[in-house]
Parts: C-alpha cells; structure tokens; sequence
C-alpha cells in the first residue's frame, strides 16, 4: 500500500512538473477517423486567410471558399482585432511556422511586438444535452458525440508537426497602440514548413480616427469568476505561495486585458459544494478557541485581492457565500483540536449568531483595508425567501454592507442588490434598469449550462462568445457575467469534458495563459460594447438622433429569441459593419 501511495504521489509530481515546465503538448489523439476521399482533390498543402467564427475540423480539408491571400480588419486605437489563417495538408508537415511582420502605414508602425501569433490546437468537447435543449446534469461521456474540437490558443509553441491530411489554425491577434496614428496599416504573415515558404499572407489593418480606453477603463462589467485552487491543484504548489501567484499572473492578465472587474472571493469552505474538478476553500480563517470567542485570519483573502487588484482587477470584490448550496459551515474548533460544522439555515437563531460575529470582524477588517465600499457579500442562485432572512443578518451586521445575487429576478430585492445579475430569459424592466443605474447600481445578466445558445461551450459557435456582450448593449444592461473562468478540469488542454456540465462550462482559459477563440471573441465583444456606448453618447451630445436609431436597429438583432433566424455571426458581422463606418 505505502508503495502504491509513493508512485501515485511520484506519477502526480511527474504530471505537475510537465504541465509547468512544458512549452508544448500533445494532444489527445482524434476519435474521428479520417475520410480519404474528402482529402483525394487535395495534391499539395493549402493556405489560406480563414474566418474567426469557424471552428476548422482537424480531420477535414478547411471549409473555405477559394483561397484568401489578403485579409482586412478595421479597429479603433486601442482596440484588439483578430484574424484566423488555416492551413490544410495530405502530406506530413514537420516544422510548421509563421510570423507575422510589423505593419506599416507611410512613416507609421504597429510593431510586430504589439501582435501575438497563436496555433489554435486541439481539446475535446462534447455536445448539448440529447434534446438539444441545454447542457446541465450528470454527463456520461459515453452519451455524447464527443470530437475533437479547436479553441486553445497557443502562443507558446513555436512550430508544429501536422499529419498528412490534417488542417490546423493560426490565429493572429493585432493590439492597436493607443498612440497610434489613423490609417491604413499593411504587413505580411509568412507560412513556412522548415526552410520551405508555403504562403505569404497578406494582412491589412485600417484604423479608424477613435480611440477606446484601457480595458481597466470600460464600463463594461465582467464578472468571471476565477478560481486559485484550480491553479494551485493544477502545478502542484502550495496555494498563495509566490510560486502560485507568479503561475496565476499570466492567466489573470487575460481576464484584466478583458476588461474583468470583480474578484472572486471565497469566504467559507466550499460555497458551491464541490461542484467544481477544484472545490473552493475558504480564505477566510475561522477558529473558534476555548473560551468559545472568535477569531478571524485574513491573511488568505488579503494576499488574493492585493494581487488581483495588482494585475488590474480593482472595481469589486464579490464574496461567496453566506448561503452555500449546502447549508454547513466549517470552522476550527480550538477545545477539541478539530474542524467541525455549523448545520443552520437563514431565518434560524445559530445561522444569525454565526455570521454576525464574522460580519462585524469582517466590516472592521475591509475598513481598515480601504475596501468596505467595493466590498459585496455575493450569492447566487438562491431562493428569495434565503436571501431576505439573509439580508437582515447583513443590516444587522453592517446596514452599509453591499450585496450582489447572480439568480432569478425578484422586484422585491431591487432595493437591496447592489450588483443583481438575472438569466438571460428573464428581462429587467427598462424603467428599473434606469433608475438602478442613477443610484449607481450594477445590473447584469448570466449565461450558464441552461441555455443551449447563446453561450461558450467548447463546442459553441465563436460568434456566440462575442454575442453576449453586444446582447448587454442592446438591453441597456451593464455587463454579463460568466461563472468559470477558469475552474479547469482534471487536464484542460487536452480534454473539456467535465462530469456535470457541458464541456468547456468551467472555464474559458488554459494553462500557461494561452487563451482561447471563446475568451478573445468575448473580449472583442466587451470592445463592441464600449464603442456602442462611446458612440451614443457623443450622437446624443449632438443631437443626432438619425445616427443612434441606425445603432439600435443594429442592436435590435441581438435577441437570444431570434437566434435561429439570425444566427451569432451574421448579427455580429453585421452590427460590426454598422459601428465602425463612423470615424
């Protein structure tokens, strides 16, 4: 047995030490075998400018229709565009590469160093439920079509090995300077297996005369909610260590580039239960001692949001949960040198007693840190009865607490949420989102495995990431929230499957800070969102009421209910065209 321990815990070291040190992986092998007679009119390797809203089969010539050697992409200073090149093969390619040169405009210069060149690779997925009407619940992957799907961006490998009659993605990422001069910006993308140049690309970038602010700046409100543990299970380090937060940097820069918001905070042992691959302890200490007073560390939760707040994260701190989906509390008991747990309700005596004492610890703490104001008790999917008797134990505590409740829509908490987020079937009324914002409240709404579409499975269309936040806009809401960022499963660069949620739901970035086609096209969707507003605001300065009604004609097609009849990518595209022919 000892000697079974001592492998396991070799083995695991083993897999930890590759997934840190390791530029390259190898990906799980394709469960869909090859149709040769779809590969029999291709006679030698193919490349072409693709289309950032097609995922390309690796088994299959790619979809394209004719070869594309130009691609042409507009963006504000500021702003980050995308553009996606395929190559596809019946022959083995050993070392393929491609760089991308600086784009140049007269005298003007977008560095090369300001564009990331990523290979998209290989994870894999499965598909909704058997009706088709959603993704949650037990999932036996034996039940599903489970395929190989691309959505890794991997910036960090360098040159690939492509099997002959195989097609693989390059995914070009162009970060407009903000000091950048207006014009057209020209540079080439050159395609080569070895020595051997396959293709030369031609990519051009118009920029437009505006300018978007730093992502840190956007009033877009993204709340995804991060998970540390995942990280710290992930490498194999010992949690908040520097080793831990020098891993995390990297990741949580993608979702402060995104414009992120909220940090998440855990401040009881696992709020959600384990409903994740990597339950979320508790950053908060809770030791009862002897004498049965209380005391409370927050050593944990200091270090977490000082390092969020460093890499840009600073609008709010959302903290999980006064009402965990299992109603028992951990805490340390000192007299008898072990954990034990509270079993109590909202509504009940012993649940009040509880929580008022940490409350009250907790009020005077974030006070002390300056961050009372941005602070909010969070909860999510709870009845409404749970949260009134909830809020008056918050009121009690410390009647300036704010609150915030990702869930169902009750007029009767209005006055209460500061931060209220509702499913996307459910609608604010125009009138309570208005007078929410004038008293500077969030309004939001969420995506989860309930809706089949729109949303950001690995086997989602790309177009649906970006969807979401033009959605925002076109219900005047404040942002979207997106309950995993980055709650990975056991091996999430090679497999996106989880056991109870559709594959790809607990995460949307990979190890290493590769990103993924879902997260950039969620960004540039975030981006779409601040230049609706930017633009309304100055129509509305001018009085140019004929320039807003062709913004929210545009606006009108992003409807979840008219997605069978205009699906993600012709809204996208379209209200794309729209918003940037005003320069």
């Amino acid at each position: 047995m000892t000697k079974l321990l001592l492998l396991g815990i070799f083995l695991f070291s083993v897999m930890c030490l590759k997934a840190q040190t390791s530029g390259y992986y190898k990906e799980a092998p394709n469960p869909v075998a090859v149709n040769p007679a779809l590969w029999s009119g291709v006679k030698a390797p193919q490349v072409s400018w693709g289309s950032t809203d097609v995922r390309y089969k690796k088994e299959e010539p790619a979809a394209v229709s004719g070869i594309r050697k130009s691609v042409s992409l507009t963006a504000w200073k500021g702003e980050k565009v995308s553009a996606q090149l395929v190559v596809w093969t019946p022959e083995t390619l050993n070392n393929l590469t491609f760089k991308v040169s600086d784009l140049t405009s007269g005298g003007e210069t977008i560095s090369k160093d300001d564009i990331q060149t990523s290979f998209v690779r290989y994870v894999m997925t499965d598909e909704l439920n058997k009706d088709g009407l959603g993704a949650c619940g037990y999932r036996n992957s034996a039940d599903f079509d489970s395929t190989l799907v691309a959505d890794v961006l991997d910036h960090l490998t360098l040159s690939l090995m492509i099997p002959a009659n195989s097609a693989q993605g390059g995914w070009i990422s162009i970060r407009v300077p903000q000091q950048a001069k207006a014009g057209k910006y020209t540079g080439t993308v050159i395609v080569k297996d070895g020595d051997v140049t396959l293709s030369e690309l031609k990519l051009t970038v118009h920029v437009k005369n505006r300018t978007l602010p730093v992502p840190s700046e956007w009033a877009f409100h993204l709340d995804l909610w991060q998970n540390p543990y995942a990280v710290a299970r992930y490498y194999g380090v010992e949690p908040f260590s520097e080793e831990h937060f020098d891993l995390m940097r990297p990741l949580m820069k993608l979702y402060a580039d995104a414009g992120g918001k909220v940090i998440t905070t855990s401040i009881m042992h696992k709020p959600w239960n384990g409903q994740t691959y990597d339950a979320f302890e508790s950053m908060v200490t809770w030791l009862k001692k002897a004498d049965g007073t209380w005391y409370f560390d927050y050593t944990v939760f200091d270090k977490w949001v000082e390092f969020m707040m460093s890499i840009g994260v600073r609008k709010q701190i959302s903290c999980f949960s006064m009402v965990p989906w299992r109603l028992s509390f951990q805490y340390f008991d000192q007299a008898s040198n072990s954990f034990k747990y509270l079993n109590a309700k909202p509504g009940e005596a012993a649940y009040e007693e509880f929580w008022i004492t940490m409350l009250k610890s907790f009020a005077q703490h974030l006070k002390a840190k300056g961050w009372f104001g941005i602070t909010h008790i969070a909860m999510d999917e709870r009845p409404m009865k749970d949260m009134q008797e909830t809020l008056k134990v918050i009121r009690k505590a410390d009647k300036d607490f704010k609150v915030s409740l990702a869930g169902t829509y009750h007029a009767e908490l209005l006055d209460e949420l500061d931060d209220y987020c509702i499913t996307i079937a459910e609608k604010f009324p125009a009138e309570t989102i208005k007078a929410r914002r004038e008293a500077g409240k969030v309004t939001t709404y969420y995506t989860c495995c309930t809706e089949p579409r729109p949303n950001t499975f690995t086997f989602s269309p790309p177009a649906e990431a970006e969807w979401l936040a033009w959605h925002s806009a076109a219900e005047n809401l404040d942002g979207y929230l997106r309950w995993a960022l980055n709650s990975w499963v056991k091996n999430p660069l090679l497999d996106s499957r989880f056991t109870a949620w559709a594959a790809g739901d607990t995460y949307l970035i990979y190890p290493d800070g590769r990103s993924s086609i879902r997260m950039e096209r969620l960004t540039e969707g975030v981006q779409a969102f601040e230049k609706v507003r930017i633009l309304k605001e100055e129509f509305a300065k001018k009085g140019d009421k004929g320039a807003i009604k062709k913004i929210d004609r545009a606006l009108q097609m992003f409807d979840e209910r008219r997605l069978g009849e205009v699906p993600a990518a012709t809204a996208v595209n379209k209200a794309k065209e729209i918003i940037n022919r005003y320069y």
